[in-house]
């Protein structure tokens, strides 16, 4: 009975894969390893275990009641499409007007009524999230405001310099110019 001997690769190209597929297989396992702190800091970003955002602003007073507000990201805004560029934040109502506020809304610049509030605040009143576009026409001195709509029918709003809110902002509005 004769035993079979493994065959050699015939070209240059075998010979190397034959010597180096080891060395290569590790490599694929270790390239993700160089991405998993980014993804454990995104998945307990999303999942609220580090806080509202990358950016926590503050406590904000509404009226008879307040809000804690973070961004979301601390980046410039993103380009969405035909929709322009996008901004997101997060807010947690404060726990005892948690049964008292209807909805929450945010836009730049004062709004003049409640149809034209802003973007609506959505999710848990614990983690609200909005993503609000940037105005082509946005200065650098905007505000932010914020409006809450009780369910007795009363609104309240309140503005922060949008340098408090978005420094990121800021500096991009700032570096693109204004229209």
């Amino acid at each position: 009975m004769s035993k079979a001997v493994a065959a050699q690769p015939s070209t240059t190209l075998g010979r190397w894969w034959h010597k180096w597929r080891f060395h290569i297989n590790v490599l694929l396992l270790l390239v993700p390893l160089g991405f998993m702190p980014k993804y454990f800091a995104d998945a307990s970003l999303f999942r609220g275990d580090s806080g509202l955002g990358e950016r926590e602003i503050g406590i904000v007073q509404v009226g008879p009641w307040s809000l804690k507000l973070a961004e979301f990201r601390n980046e410039a805004p993103r380009p969405d499409g035909p929709a322009g560029y996008m901004k997101s934040f997060n807010a947690a109502l404060c726990d005892t007007c948690i049964d008292q506020v209807k909805a929450a809304y945010l836009r730049i610049g004062k709004p003049r009524s409640l149809r034209a509030a802003g973007v609506i605040f959505f999710g848990t009143p614990y983690r609200m999230g909005a993503t609000m576009p940037i105005p082509d026409r946005t200065k650098a001195d905007a505000e932010l405001w914020i409006t809450l709509e009780g369910w007795d029918g009363s609104m309240h709003q309140a503005s922060i310099p949008l340098s408090q809110a978005s420094p990121a902002t800021v500096a991009w509005l700032a570096q693109r110019g204004t229209k």
